[in-house]
């Protein structure tokens, strides 16, 4: 459908409607940004646009005056670009007028996301943004929107808990110690077992300021590689119950059918450590650590069942504010579009009537 009028229309493939075997045969990496702009916007015959590329979506914005154009564009450029013989739009959505403001403001605002809440998207967003600024392609009608955005995430997020909770195993690990140590600044880690798990915990709590320093592992080779990328000591498997007494944090995932840590083989070493507390995080299955453990005073233990007890209940009080969320994002699609009403001028009067119906 062509018309002598400007449409704000956005949408493309998302993790909701399309698989990750489709999503990454046509993901855009930031450096392509500025090539894959100029050819959409010749191929889908945009006045304005941007285009965004994160694990979950490859979607655009746009400003046009032939909805059809970039409706079939949409899918003609990305087997373009991409070198790929698929009907990409059969798996896309597209968003016309106030369902694309709703859209973006939601997406800005994390209720979109896969992990509901994130914070990563707004970061994301913001970047496709200014590459398109910075190549000429956002004008009036998409700065305004951007910005318009922008602040409604801000307010969604300063204002519901939307944002609050971690919701990964890792991140509940890494609250605990916060609360149990206050800054982690210092403290010092020993991983028991090189399980992936373990390693994504390590490192979040490395990134607030931890320090792994011994990793043992029942195939020292397993040890010692995992040890070189996180810049820790390998120590032999027999020599990790000893080690107790120097750290403060202890992150185990074995595989072994039987307790690797127990209550006997604590209390061995639990005298050297002068009353500081020790958190133990059991990500095995089933369980490398006794829970007779905890009789001892400032020993804490958490399960991985624990952990996840925690990251669901945080899910669901995220998911409970969504509705809250929205209403309070109501008030910026309404300022953006009163905006757009007295700023058009009087030959897109008909591009007002499409975006009231859309």
């Amino acid at each position: 459908m062509s018309y002598n009028m400007r449409v704000l229309v956005g949408g493309g493939l998302a993790f909701d409607t399309s698989p990750i075997e489709l999503r990454e045969q046509v993901a855009f990496r930031a450096e392509e940004y500025p090539q894959a702009l100029s050819l959409m916007k010749d191929i889908m015959h945009l006045e304005e646009g941007v285009l965004l590329s994160t694990c979950n979506r490859v979607e655009f914005f746009s400003v046009c005056k032939n909805l059809d154009a970039v409706s079939k564009g949409w899918g003609q450029f990305l087997r373009f670009y991409h070198k790929k013989n698929f009907p990409f739009e059969s798996y896309s959505q597209i968003y016309t007028g106030k369902y694309c403001i709703s859209h973006l403001f939601e997406l800005a605002s994390g209720l979109k996301s896969m992990v509901v809440g994130e914070t990563e998207i707004l970061g994301q967003l913001k970047e496709a943004y200014m590459i398109a600024k910075e190549r000429g392609m956002t004008q009036k009608y998409l700065n305004r929107l951007f910005q318009a955005s922008f602040s409604a995430a801000k307010s969604v997020r300063s204002s519901t808990w939307i944002t609050r909770g971690s919701i990964s195993v890792s991140a509940v690990a890494v609250d605990l110690a916060e609360k149990l140590f206050g800054k982690l600044t210092g403290c010092s880690i020993i991983l028991v077992g090189a399980g992936a798990v373990s390693e994504a915990t390590a490192r979040a709590l490395q990134k607030k300021g931890a320090n792994v320093i011994f990793v043992a592992n029942r195939t020292y080779e397993k040890a010692l590689e995992l040890s070189k990328e996180i810049e820790a000591e390998a120590i032999p498997w027999s020599e990790f119950p000893s080690r107790i007494a120097k750290v403060d944090i202890l992150i185990s995932s074995t595989s072994a059918p039987h307790y690797v840590i127990t209550k006997e083989k604590l209390a061995a070493h639990i005298g050297r450590r002068a009353g500081r507390p020790l958190f133990l995080i059991d990500l095995a299955v089933p369980r490398d650590i006794d829970p007779a453990v905890e009789d001892f005073e400032e020993v804490y233990c958490y399960n991985i069942d624990d952990l996840q007890t925690i990251a669901d209940q945080n899910l669901k009080d995220r998911l409970a504010e969504v509705d809250k969320c929205k209403r309070l994002i109501e008030p910026h699609i309404e300022r953006f579009y009163s905006w757009l009403v007295e700023s058009i001028n009087s030959q897109d009067s008909q591009f007002i009537r499409n975006f009231r119906m859309a």
